[in-house]
C-alpha cells in the first residue's frame, strides 16, 4: 500500500489549505481546515474555515452584512487576535479593482479592507462579487513552526478554492468534503471517525 501523502512545506502558499490530520488534538485546529493567506520567511498566516460563531455581522459591521454569505455571522478564524476582523471575498470574472479595497490572495479570493465603503463592492456585485465572509481572529505560525508541525504529520497541504472560503459546510463536514476530493489514502481519511481511537 502506498504511503500516505500529505504534502510538504513547499506545497504551502496563498490559497492552499492546511487540513488537520487526526493526530492533531489542539482544540483550535482539531478537525479543521485552514485557508492560507500568506506564507513567507516571516511565517504563515491563515484563517480557519467552517467555524461560525453566534456573533451577527449586522451587530458589529452593519454595512457589510448584506454582502456576506449565509450564515451572516463572524467565523472563528483562529486563536490569534480574536478581536481583529479579517474579510475574504470571492470575485469571479473581471479582475477586482484595487480602489474597491481588495487585495488578491490567490485566484478569485481577495482580502477586503473593512475600512473602505462597502458600497464600493456592492455596486460591483454585477461584475463578479460572489460573496464575502468575515473572520474574527486568525491562525499564525512563526518561522519554522509550521514546518515542524507538517513533519510531525499534523497537517496535510492541499490546493484550495474560492468555494472553500464561502462554503456553507462547517466543522467535520467541511473537513470531510476537502479530504474526499483528494487522491489515494488521503481521500480514505474522509471516512475515518472524528475520534481515531473509536476505529
Amino acid at each position: 500500500m502506498p504511503a500516505l501523502s500529505t504534502g510538504t512545506l513547499d506545497d504551502v502558499g496563498p490559497g492552499s489549505l492546511l487540513v488537520a490530520m487526526p493526530a492533531l488534538t489542539d482544540p483550535n485546529f482539531a478537525g479543521g481546515v485552514v485557508y492560507v493567506l500568506d506564507h513567507n520567511d516571516s511565517g504563515t498566516l491563515g484563517v480557519v474555515l467552517g467555524r461560525p460563531s453566534q456573533v451577527e455581522i449586522r451587530d458589529v459591521l452593519p454595512g457589510w452584512c448584506d454582502l456576506a454569505v449565509e450564515p451572516g455571522v463572524f467565523h472563528v478564524g483562529g486563536p490569534c487576535e480574536t478581536d481583529t476582523a479579517l474579510c475574504l471575498a470571492a470575485w469571479s470574472g473581471a479582475t477586482a479593482a484595487a480602489d474597491a479595497g481588495l487585495r488578491q490572495v490567490a485566484g478569485d479570493v481577495y482580502l477586503v479592507d473593512l475600512d473602505t465603503d462597502p458600497a464600493d463592492l456592492e455596486c460591483g456585485t454585477g461584475r463578479g462579487l460572489a460573496g464575502l465572509r468575515v473572520f474574527a481572529g486568525y491562525a499564525g505560525w512563526s518561522p519554522g513552526q509550521l514546518a515542524a508541525e507538517i513533519a510531525e504529520g499534523a497537517w496535510a497541504c492541499v490546493p484550495g478554492s474560492p468555494g472553500d472560503v464561502l462554503s456553507d459546510l462547517a466543522g467535520s463536514a467541511l473537513w470531510r468534503a476537502v479530504l474526499s476530493r483528494q487522491r489515494g489514502r488521503l481521500a480514505v481519511l474522509s471516512t475515518a471517525p472524528a475520534d481515531p481511537s473509536a476505529n
